[in-house]
């Protein structure tokens, strides 16, 4: 069993930076792709960006390219989204979600675990 857990989310102004981590533990796979996901109110859960096993490639959606950076730490199995100029549609529970895959996807059903996810707030 793998879990997954979610950490630094806050309330931060317009402009602002927040970094996120996921901790992984459990019974991990021996290479998994990493993805974080996002869903504000009344909207459905969608992709931010994602990163495979090695760490070699990453993805991001549109919205966030050139603001969110991802990264990884597998010796400690971490996985951190660095979010840079914040905008208040940024706002939404941010979701780690771990594949079991050397690659990544962009769409939710190809996860396979999920943490509880965090809040980010960003106020104009």
């Amino acid at each position: 069993q793998v879990q997954l857990v979610e950490s630094g989310g806050g309330l931060v102004q317009a402009g602002g930076s927040l970094r996120l981590s996921c901790a992984a533990s459990g019974r991990t796979p021996n290479s998994y792709a990493m993805g974080w996901f996002r869903q504000a109110p009344g909207k459905e859960r969608e992709f931010v960006a994602a990163i495979s096993w090695r760490g070699g490639s990453t993805l991001y959606a549109d919205s966030v390219k050139g603001r969110f950076t991802i990264s990884r730490d597998n010796a400690r199995n971490t996985v951190t989204l660095q979010m840079n100029s914040l905008k208040p549609e940024d706002t939404a529970v941010y979701y780690c979600a771990a594949r079991r895959t050397s690659w990544y996807g962009d769409n939710v059903d190809s996860y396979d675990y999920w943490g509880q996810g965090t809040q980010v707030t960003v106020s104009s």
